[in-house]
């Protein structure tokens, strides 16, 4: 029984006191002390430090929404040489930016052959194969030619870099702008013609071809002359011009020609940036009838001026004048041809005839000759590129030796575009059939190097005709001239 009695006591157990009546598992016994139990949490640590990192923080924005001092020695002095320093170091960032900037400005400059050979095989069409990624500036009627800088350029410039007088894709081009030119540039002040010529300087007919677009382009730029010359043919350059395109240039731009030589031993590589260019490739193409003309009296003019010869004829004559070549294009028989054109001058009234040799003559002493002339017999050649110094509305009568015709190309029209474009009236050609035989079938391209330098016949018959018909037109317009008293202006253009 006493057994039974304890194991039932033992799991006897009183009801559980709420939560917040429980001792903490370090209370002990109450004393006469000490409090029955204690109030030490974790949770209330945790509580009062975040109460008081609040108040710290809030005390602190409030000190910095409070004006500082204003005083010296307050700390608003070293504030301002802290703010000063950030912008000095935010200026000394920005002058190394844009020293980089320049300096990928200087090397992005790219340059390309003269003479772009993926158009060897059509050099001349578009925008030719000299310096063939650029296009032109071309009003209607107006020369075709391309100016730096300009707006088209973006404001750059042309720079230049190579020597060659060889091969023209060793000569480069490029754009850049003026205050960041490629390395090792030379700036060239001054304003710089630069021609393209795709065939010669030397040759008359083909140097005049090439400059009539810039006494174009002067003539719209209120008379602005060059301060030199860069000539160029196929890329390679030239330092020269023949001596007679050479004057005629002179007397038009008042002044000598600076012809670019190159010859100061300076590096090949080194580029040459010209302060001012104008650039021409396609000779007169683009320009009106009219604008040639134009062109080809400026020229004209200065020319006469130049060698002292009147710019209003009153001698009342009619100038026939024989302008003969010797050996290849010669007449076989001068003296026959000379006999019958004097023969038909002396039927007219005034007439007046001169024979005369372009190979011996001084560019004024042909200039004089023009001058009085208003017919002008010729074999097809060079010399007849004096035609447009001759009075507007004079004539022209040009030879031609055998074969020509089938083989020689538009390059036996060119006197024929010439009078067209300087005013005077080109009367027709004559065409030998008698020559040097060919070996090969008549219209064979090989047959032109047999035919070129033939020497020309004559036709009695024809040549008297053609000789009255040509005389009598002449005569008439001179009459009718002296009736309506035209006259020729006596100042020139760009004087």
């Amino acid at each position: 029984m006493t057994t039974h009695h304890h194991h039932t006591a033992s799991t006897t157990t009183r009801p559980e006191m709420p939560h917040y009546h429980k001792q903490s598992p370090r209370a002990t016994t109450p004393t006469a002390t000490g409090p029955p139990y204690s109030f030490f949490s974790p949770k209330l640590s945790v509580y009062l430090c975040s109460i008081c990192v609040t108040l710290f923080i809030l005390f602190h924005i409030k000190i910095l929404q409070t004006p500082l001092p204003s005083s010296p020695n307050s700390f608003s002095f070293l504030q301002n040489w802290n703010e000063k320093r950030s912008i000095d170091n935010d200026s000394s960032s920005c002058s190394h930016d844009l020293t980089y900037m320049a300096d990928k400005l200087r090397e992005s400059v790219t340059f390309l052959p003269l003479k772009d050979l993926r158009f060897a095989n059509a050099a001349l069409v578009g925008h030719t194969w000299f310096m063939s990624s650029l296009y032109d500036t071309h009003d209607e009627g107006e020369v075709q030619y391309q100016q730096f800088p300009s707006k088209s350029s973006d404001g750059r410039i042309l720079c230049i870099k190579g020597r060659d007088n060889h091969d023209g894709s060793w000569n480069y081009y490029a754009l850049a702008y003026p205050g960041f030119l490629p390395k090792n540039a030379t700036l060239v002040p001054g304003r710089t013609f630069v021609s393209y010529n795709h065939y010669d300087y030397g040759n008359i007919w083909h140097g005049l071809s090439a400059l009539v677009p810039f006494v174009a382009w002067h003539l719209k730029s209120a008379c602005a002359v060059p301060d030199r010359w860069v000539l160029y043919h196929w890329g390679e350059v030239r330092t020269g011009m023949s001596p007679w395109l050479n004057t005629l240039m002179e007397a038009t731009f008042n002044g000598p020609l600076n012809i670019e030589k190159f010859d100061d031993n300076g590096d090949d590589h080194s580029p040459m940036c010209y302060e001012e260019a104008v650039v021409m490739r396609h000779n007169e193409g683009g320009m009106s009838r009219e604008k040639r003309i134009e062109v080809y009296d400026l020229i004209r003019c200065k020319a006469r001026m130049m060698c002292g010869v009147e710019l209003d004829r009153t001698d009342g004559e009619i100038g026939l004048t024989l302008f003969m070549r010797t050996g290849p294009r010669s007449f076989r028989n001068e003296t026959a041809v000379v006999e019958i054109f004097d023969r038909e001058c002396k039927k007219v009234e005034n007439c007046r005839l001169r024979v005369a040799h372009s190979n011996n003559l001084t560019i004024c002493e042909q200039v004089k000759l023009m001058g009085s002339t208003d017919i002008l017999v010729s074999p097809h050649g060079a010399q007849l590129t004096n035609l447009f110094l001759m009075d507007r509305n004079s004539s022209v009568l040009e030879f031609f030796p055998k074969g020509w015709l089938k083989l020689a190309g538009v390059g036996q029209l060119v006197y024929h575009w010439i009078a067209s474009w300087s005013g005077m009236k080109h009367q027709g050609a004559w065409r030998d059939t008698e020559g040097d035989p060919c070996p090969y079938p008549d219209d064979d391209r090989r047959c032109m190097s047999v035919y070129k330098n033939g020497r020309i016949g004559y036709n009695t018959t024809y040549f008297a005709e053609w000789a009255s018909k040509v005389l009598n037109e002449v005569k008439m317009r001179k009459s009718q001239e002296a009736t309506m008293e035209t006259k020729v202006p006596t100042k020139c253009a760009c004087s």
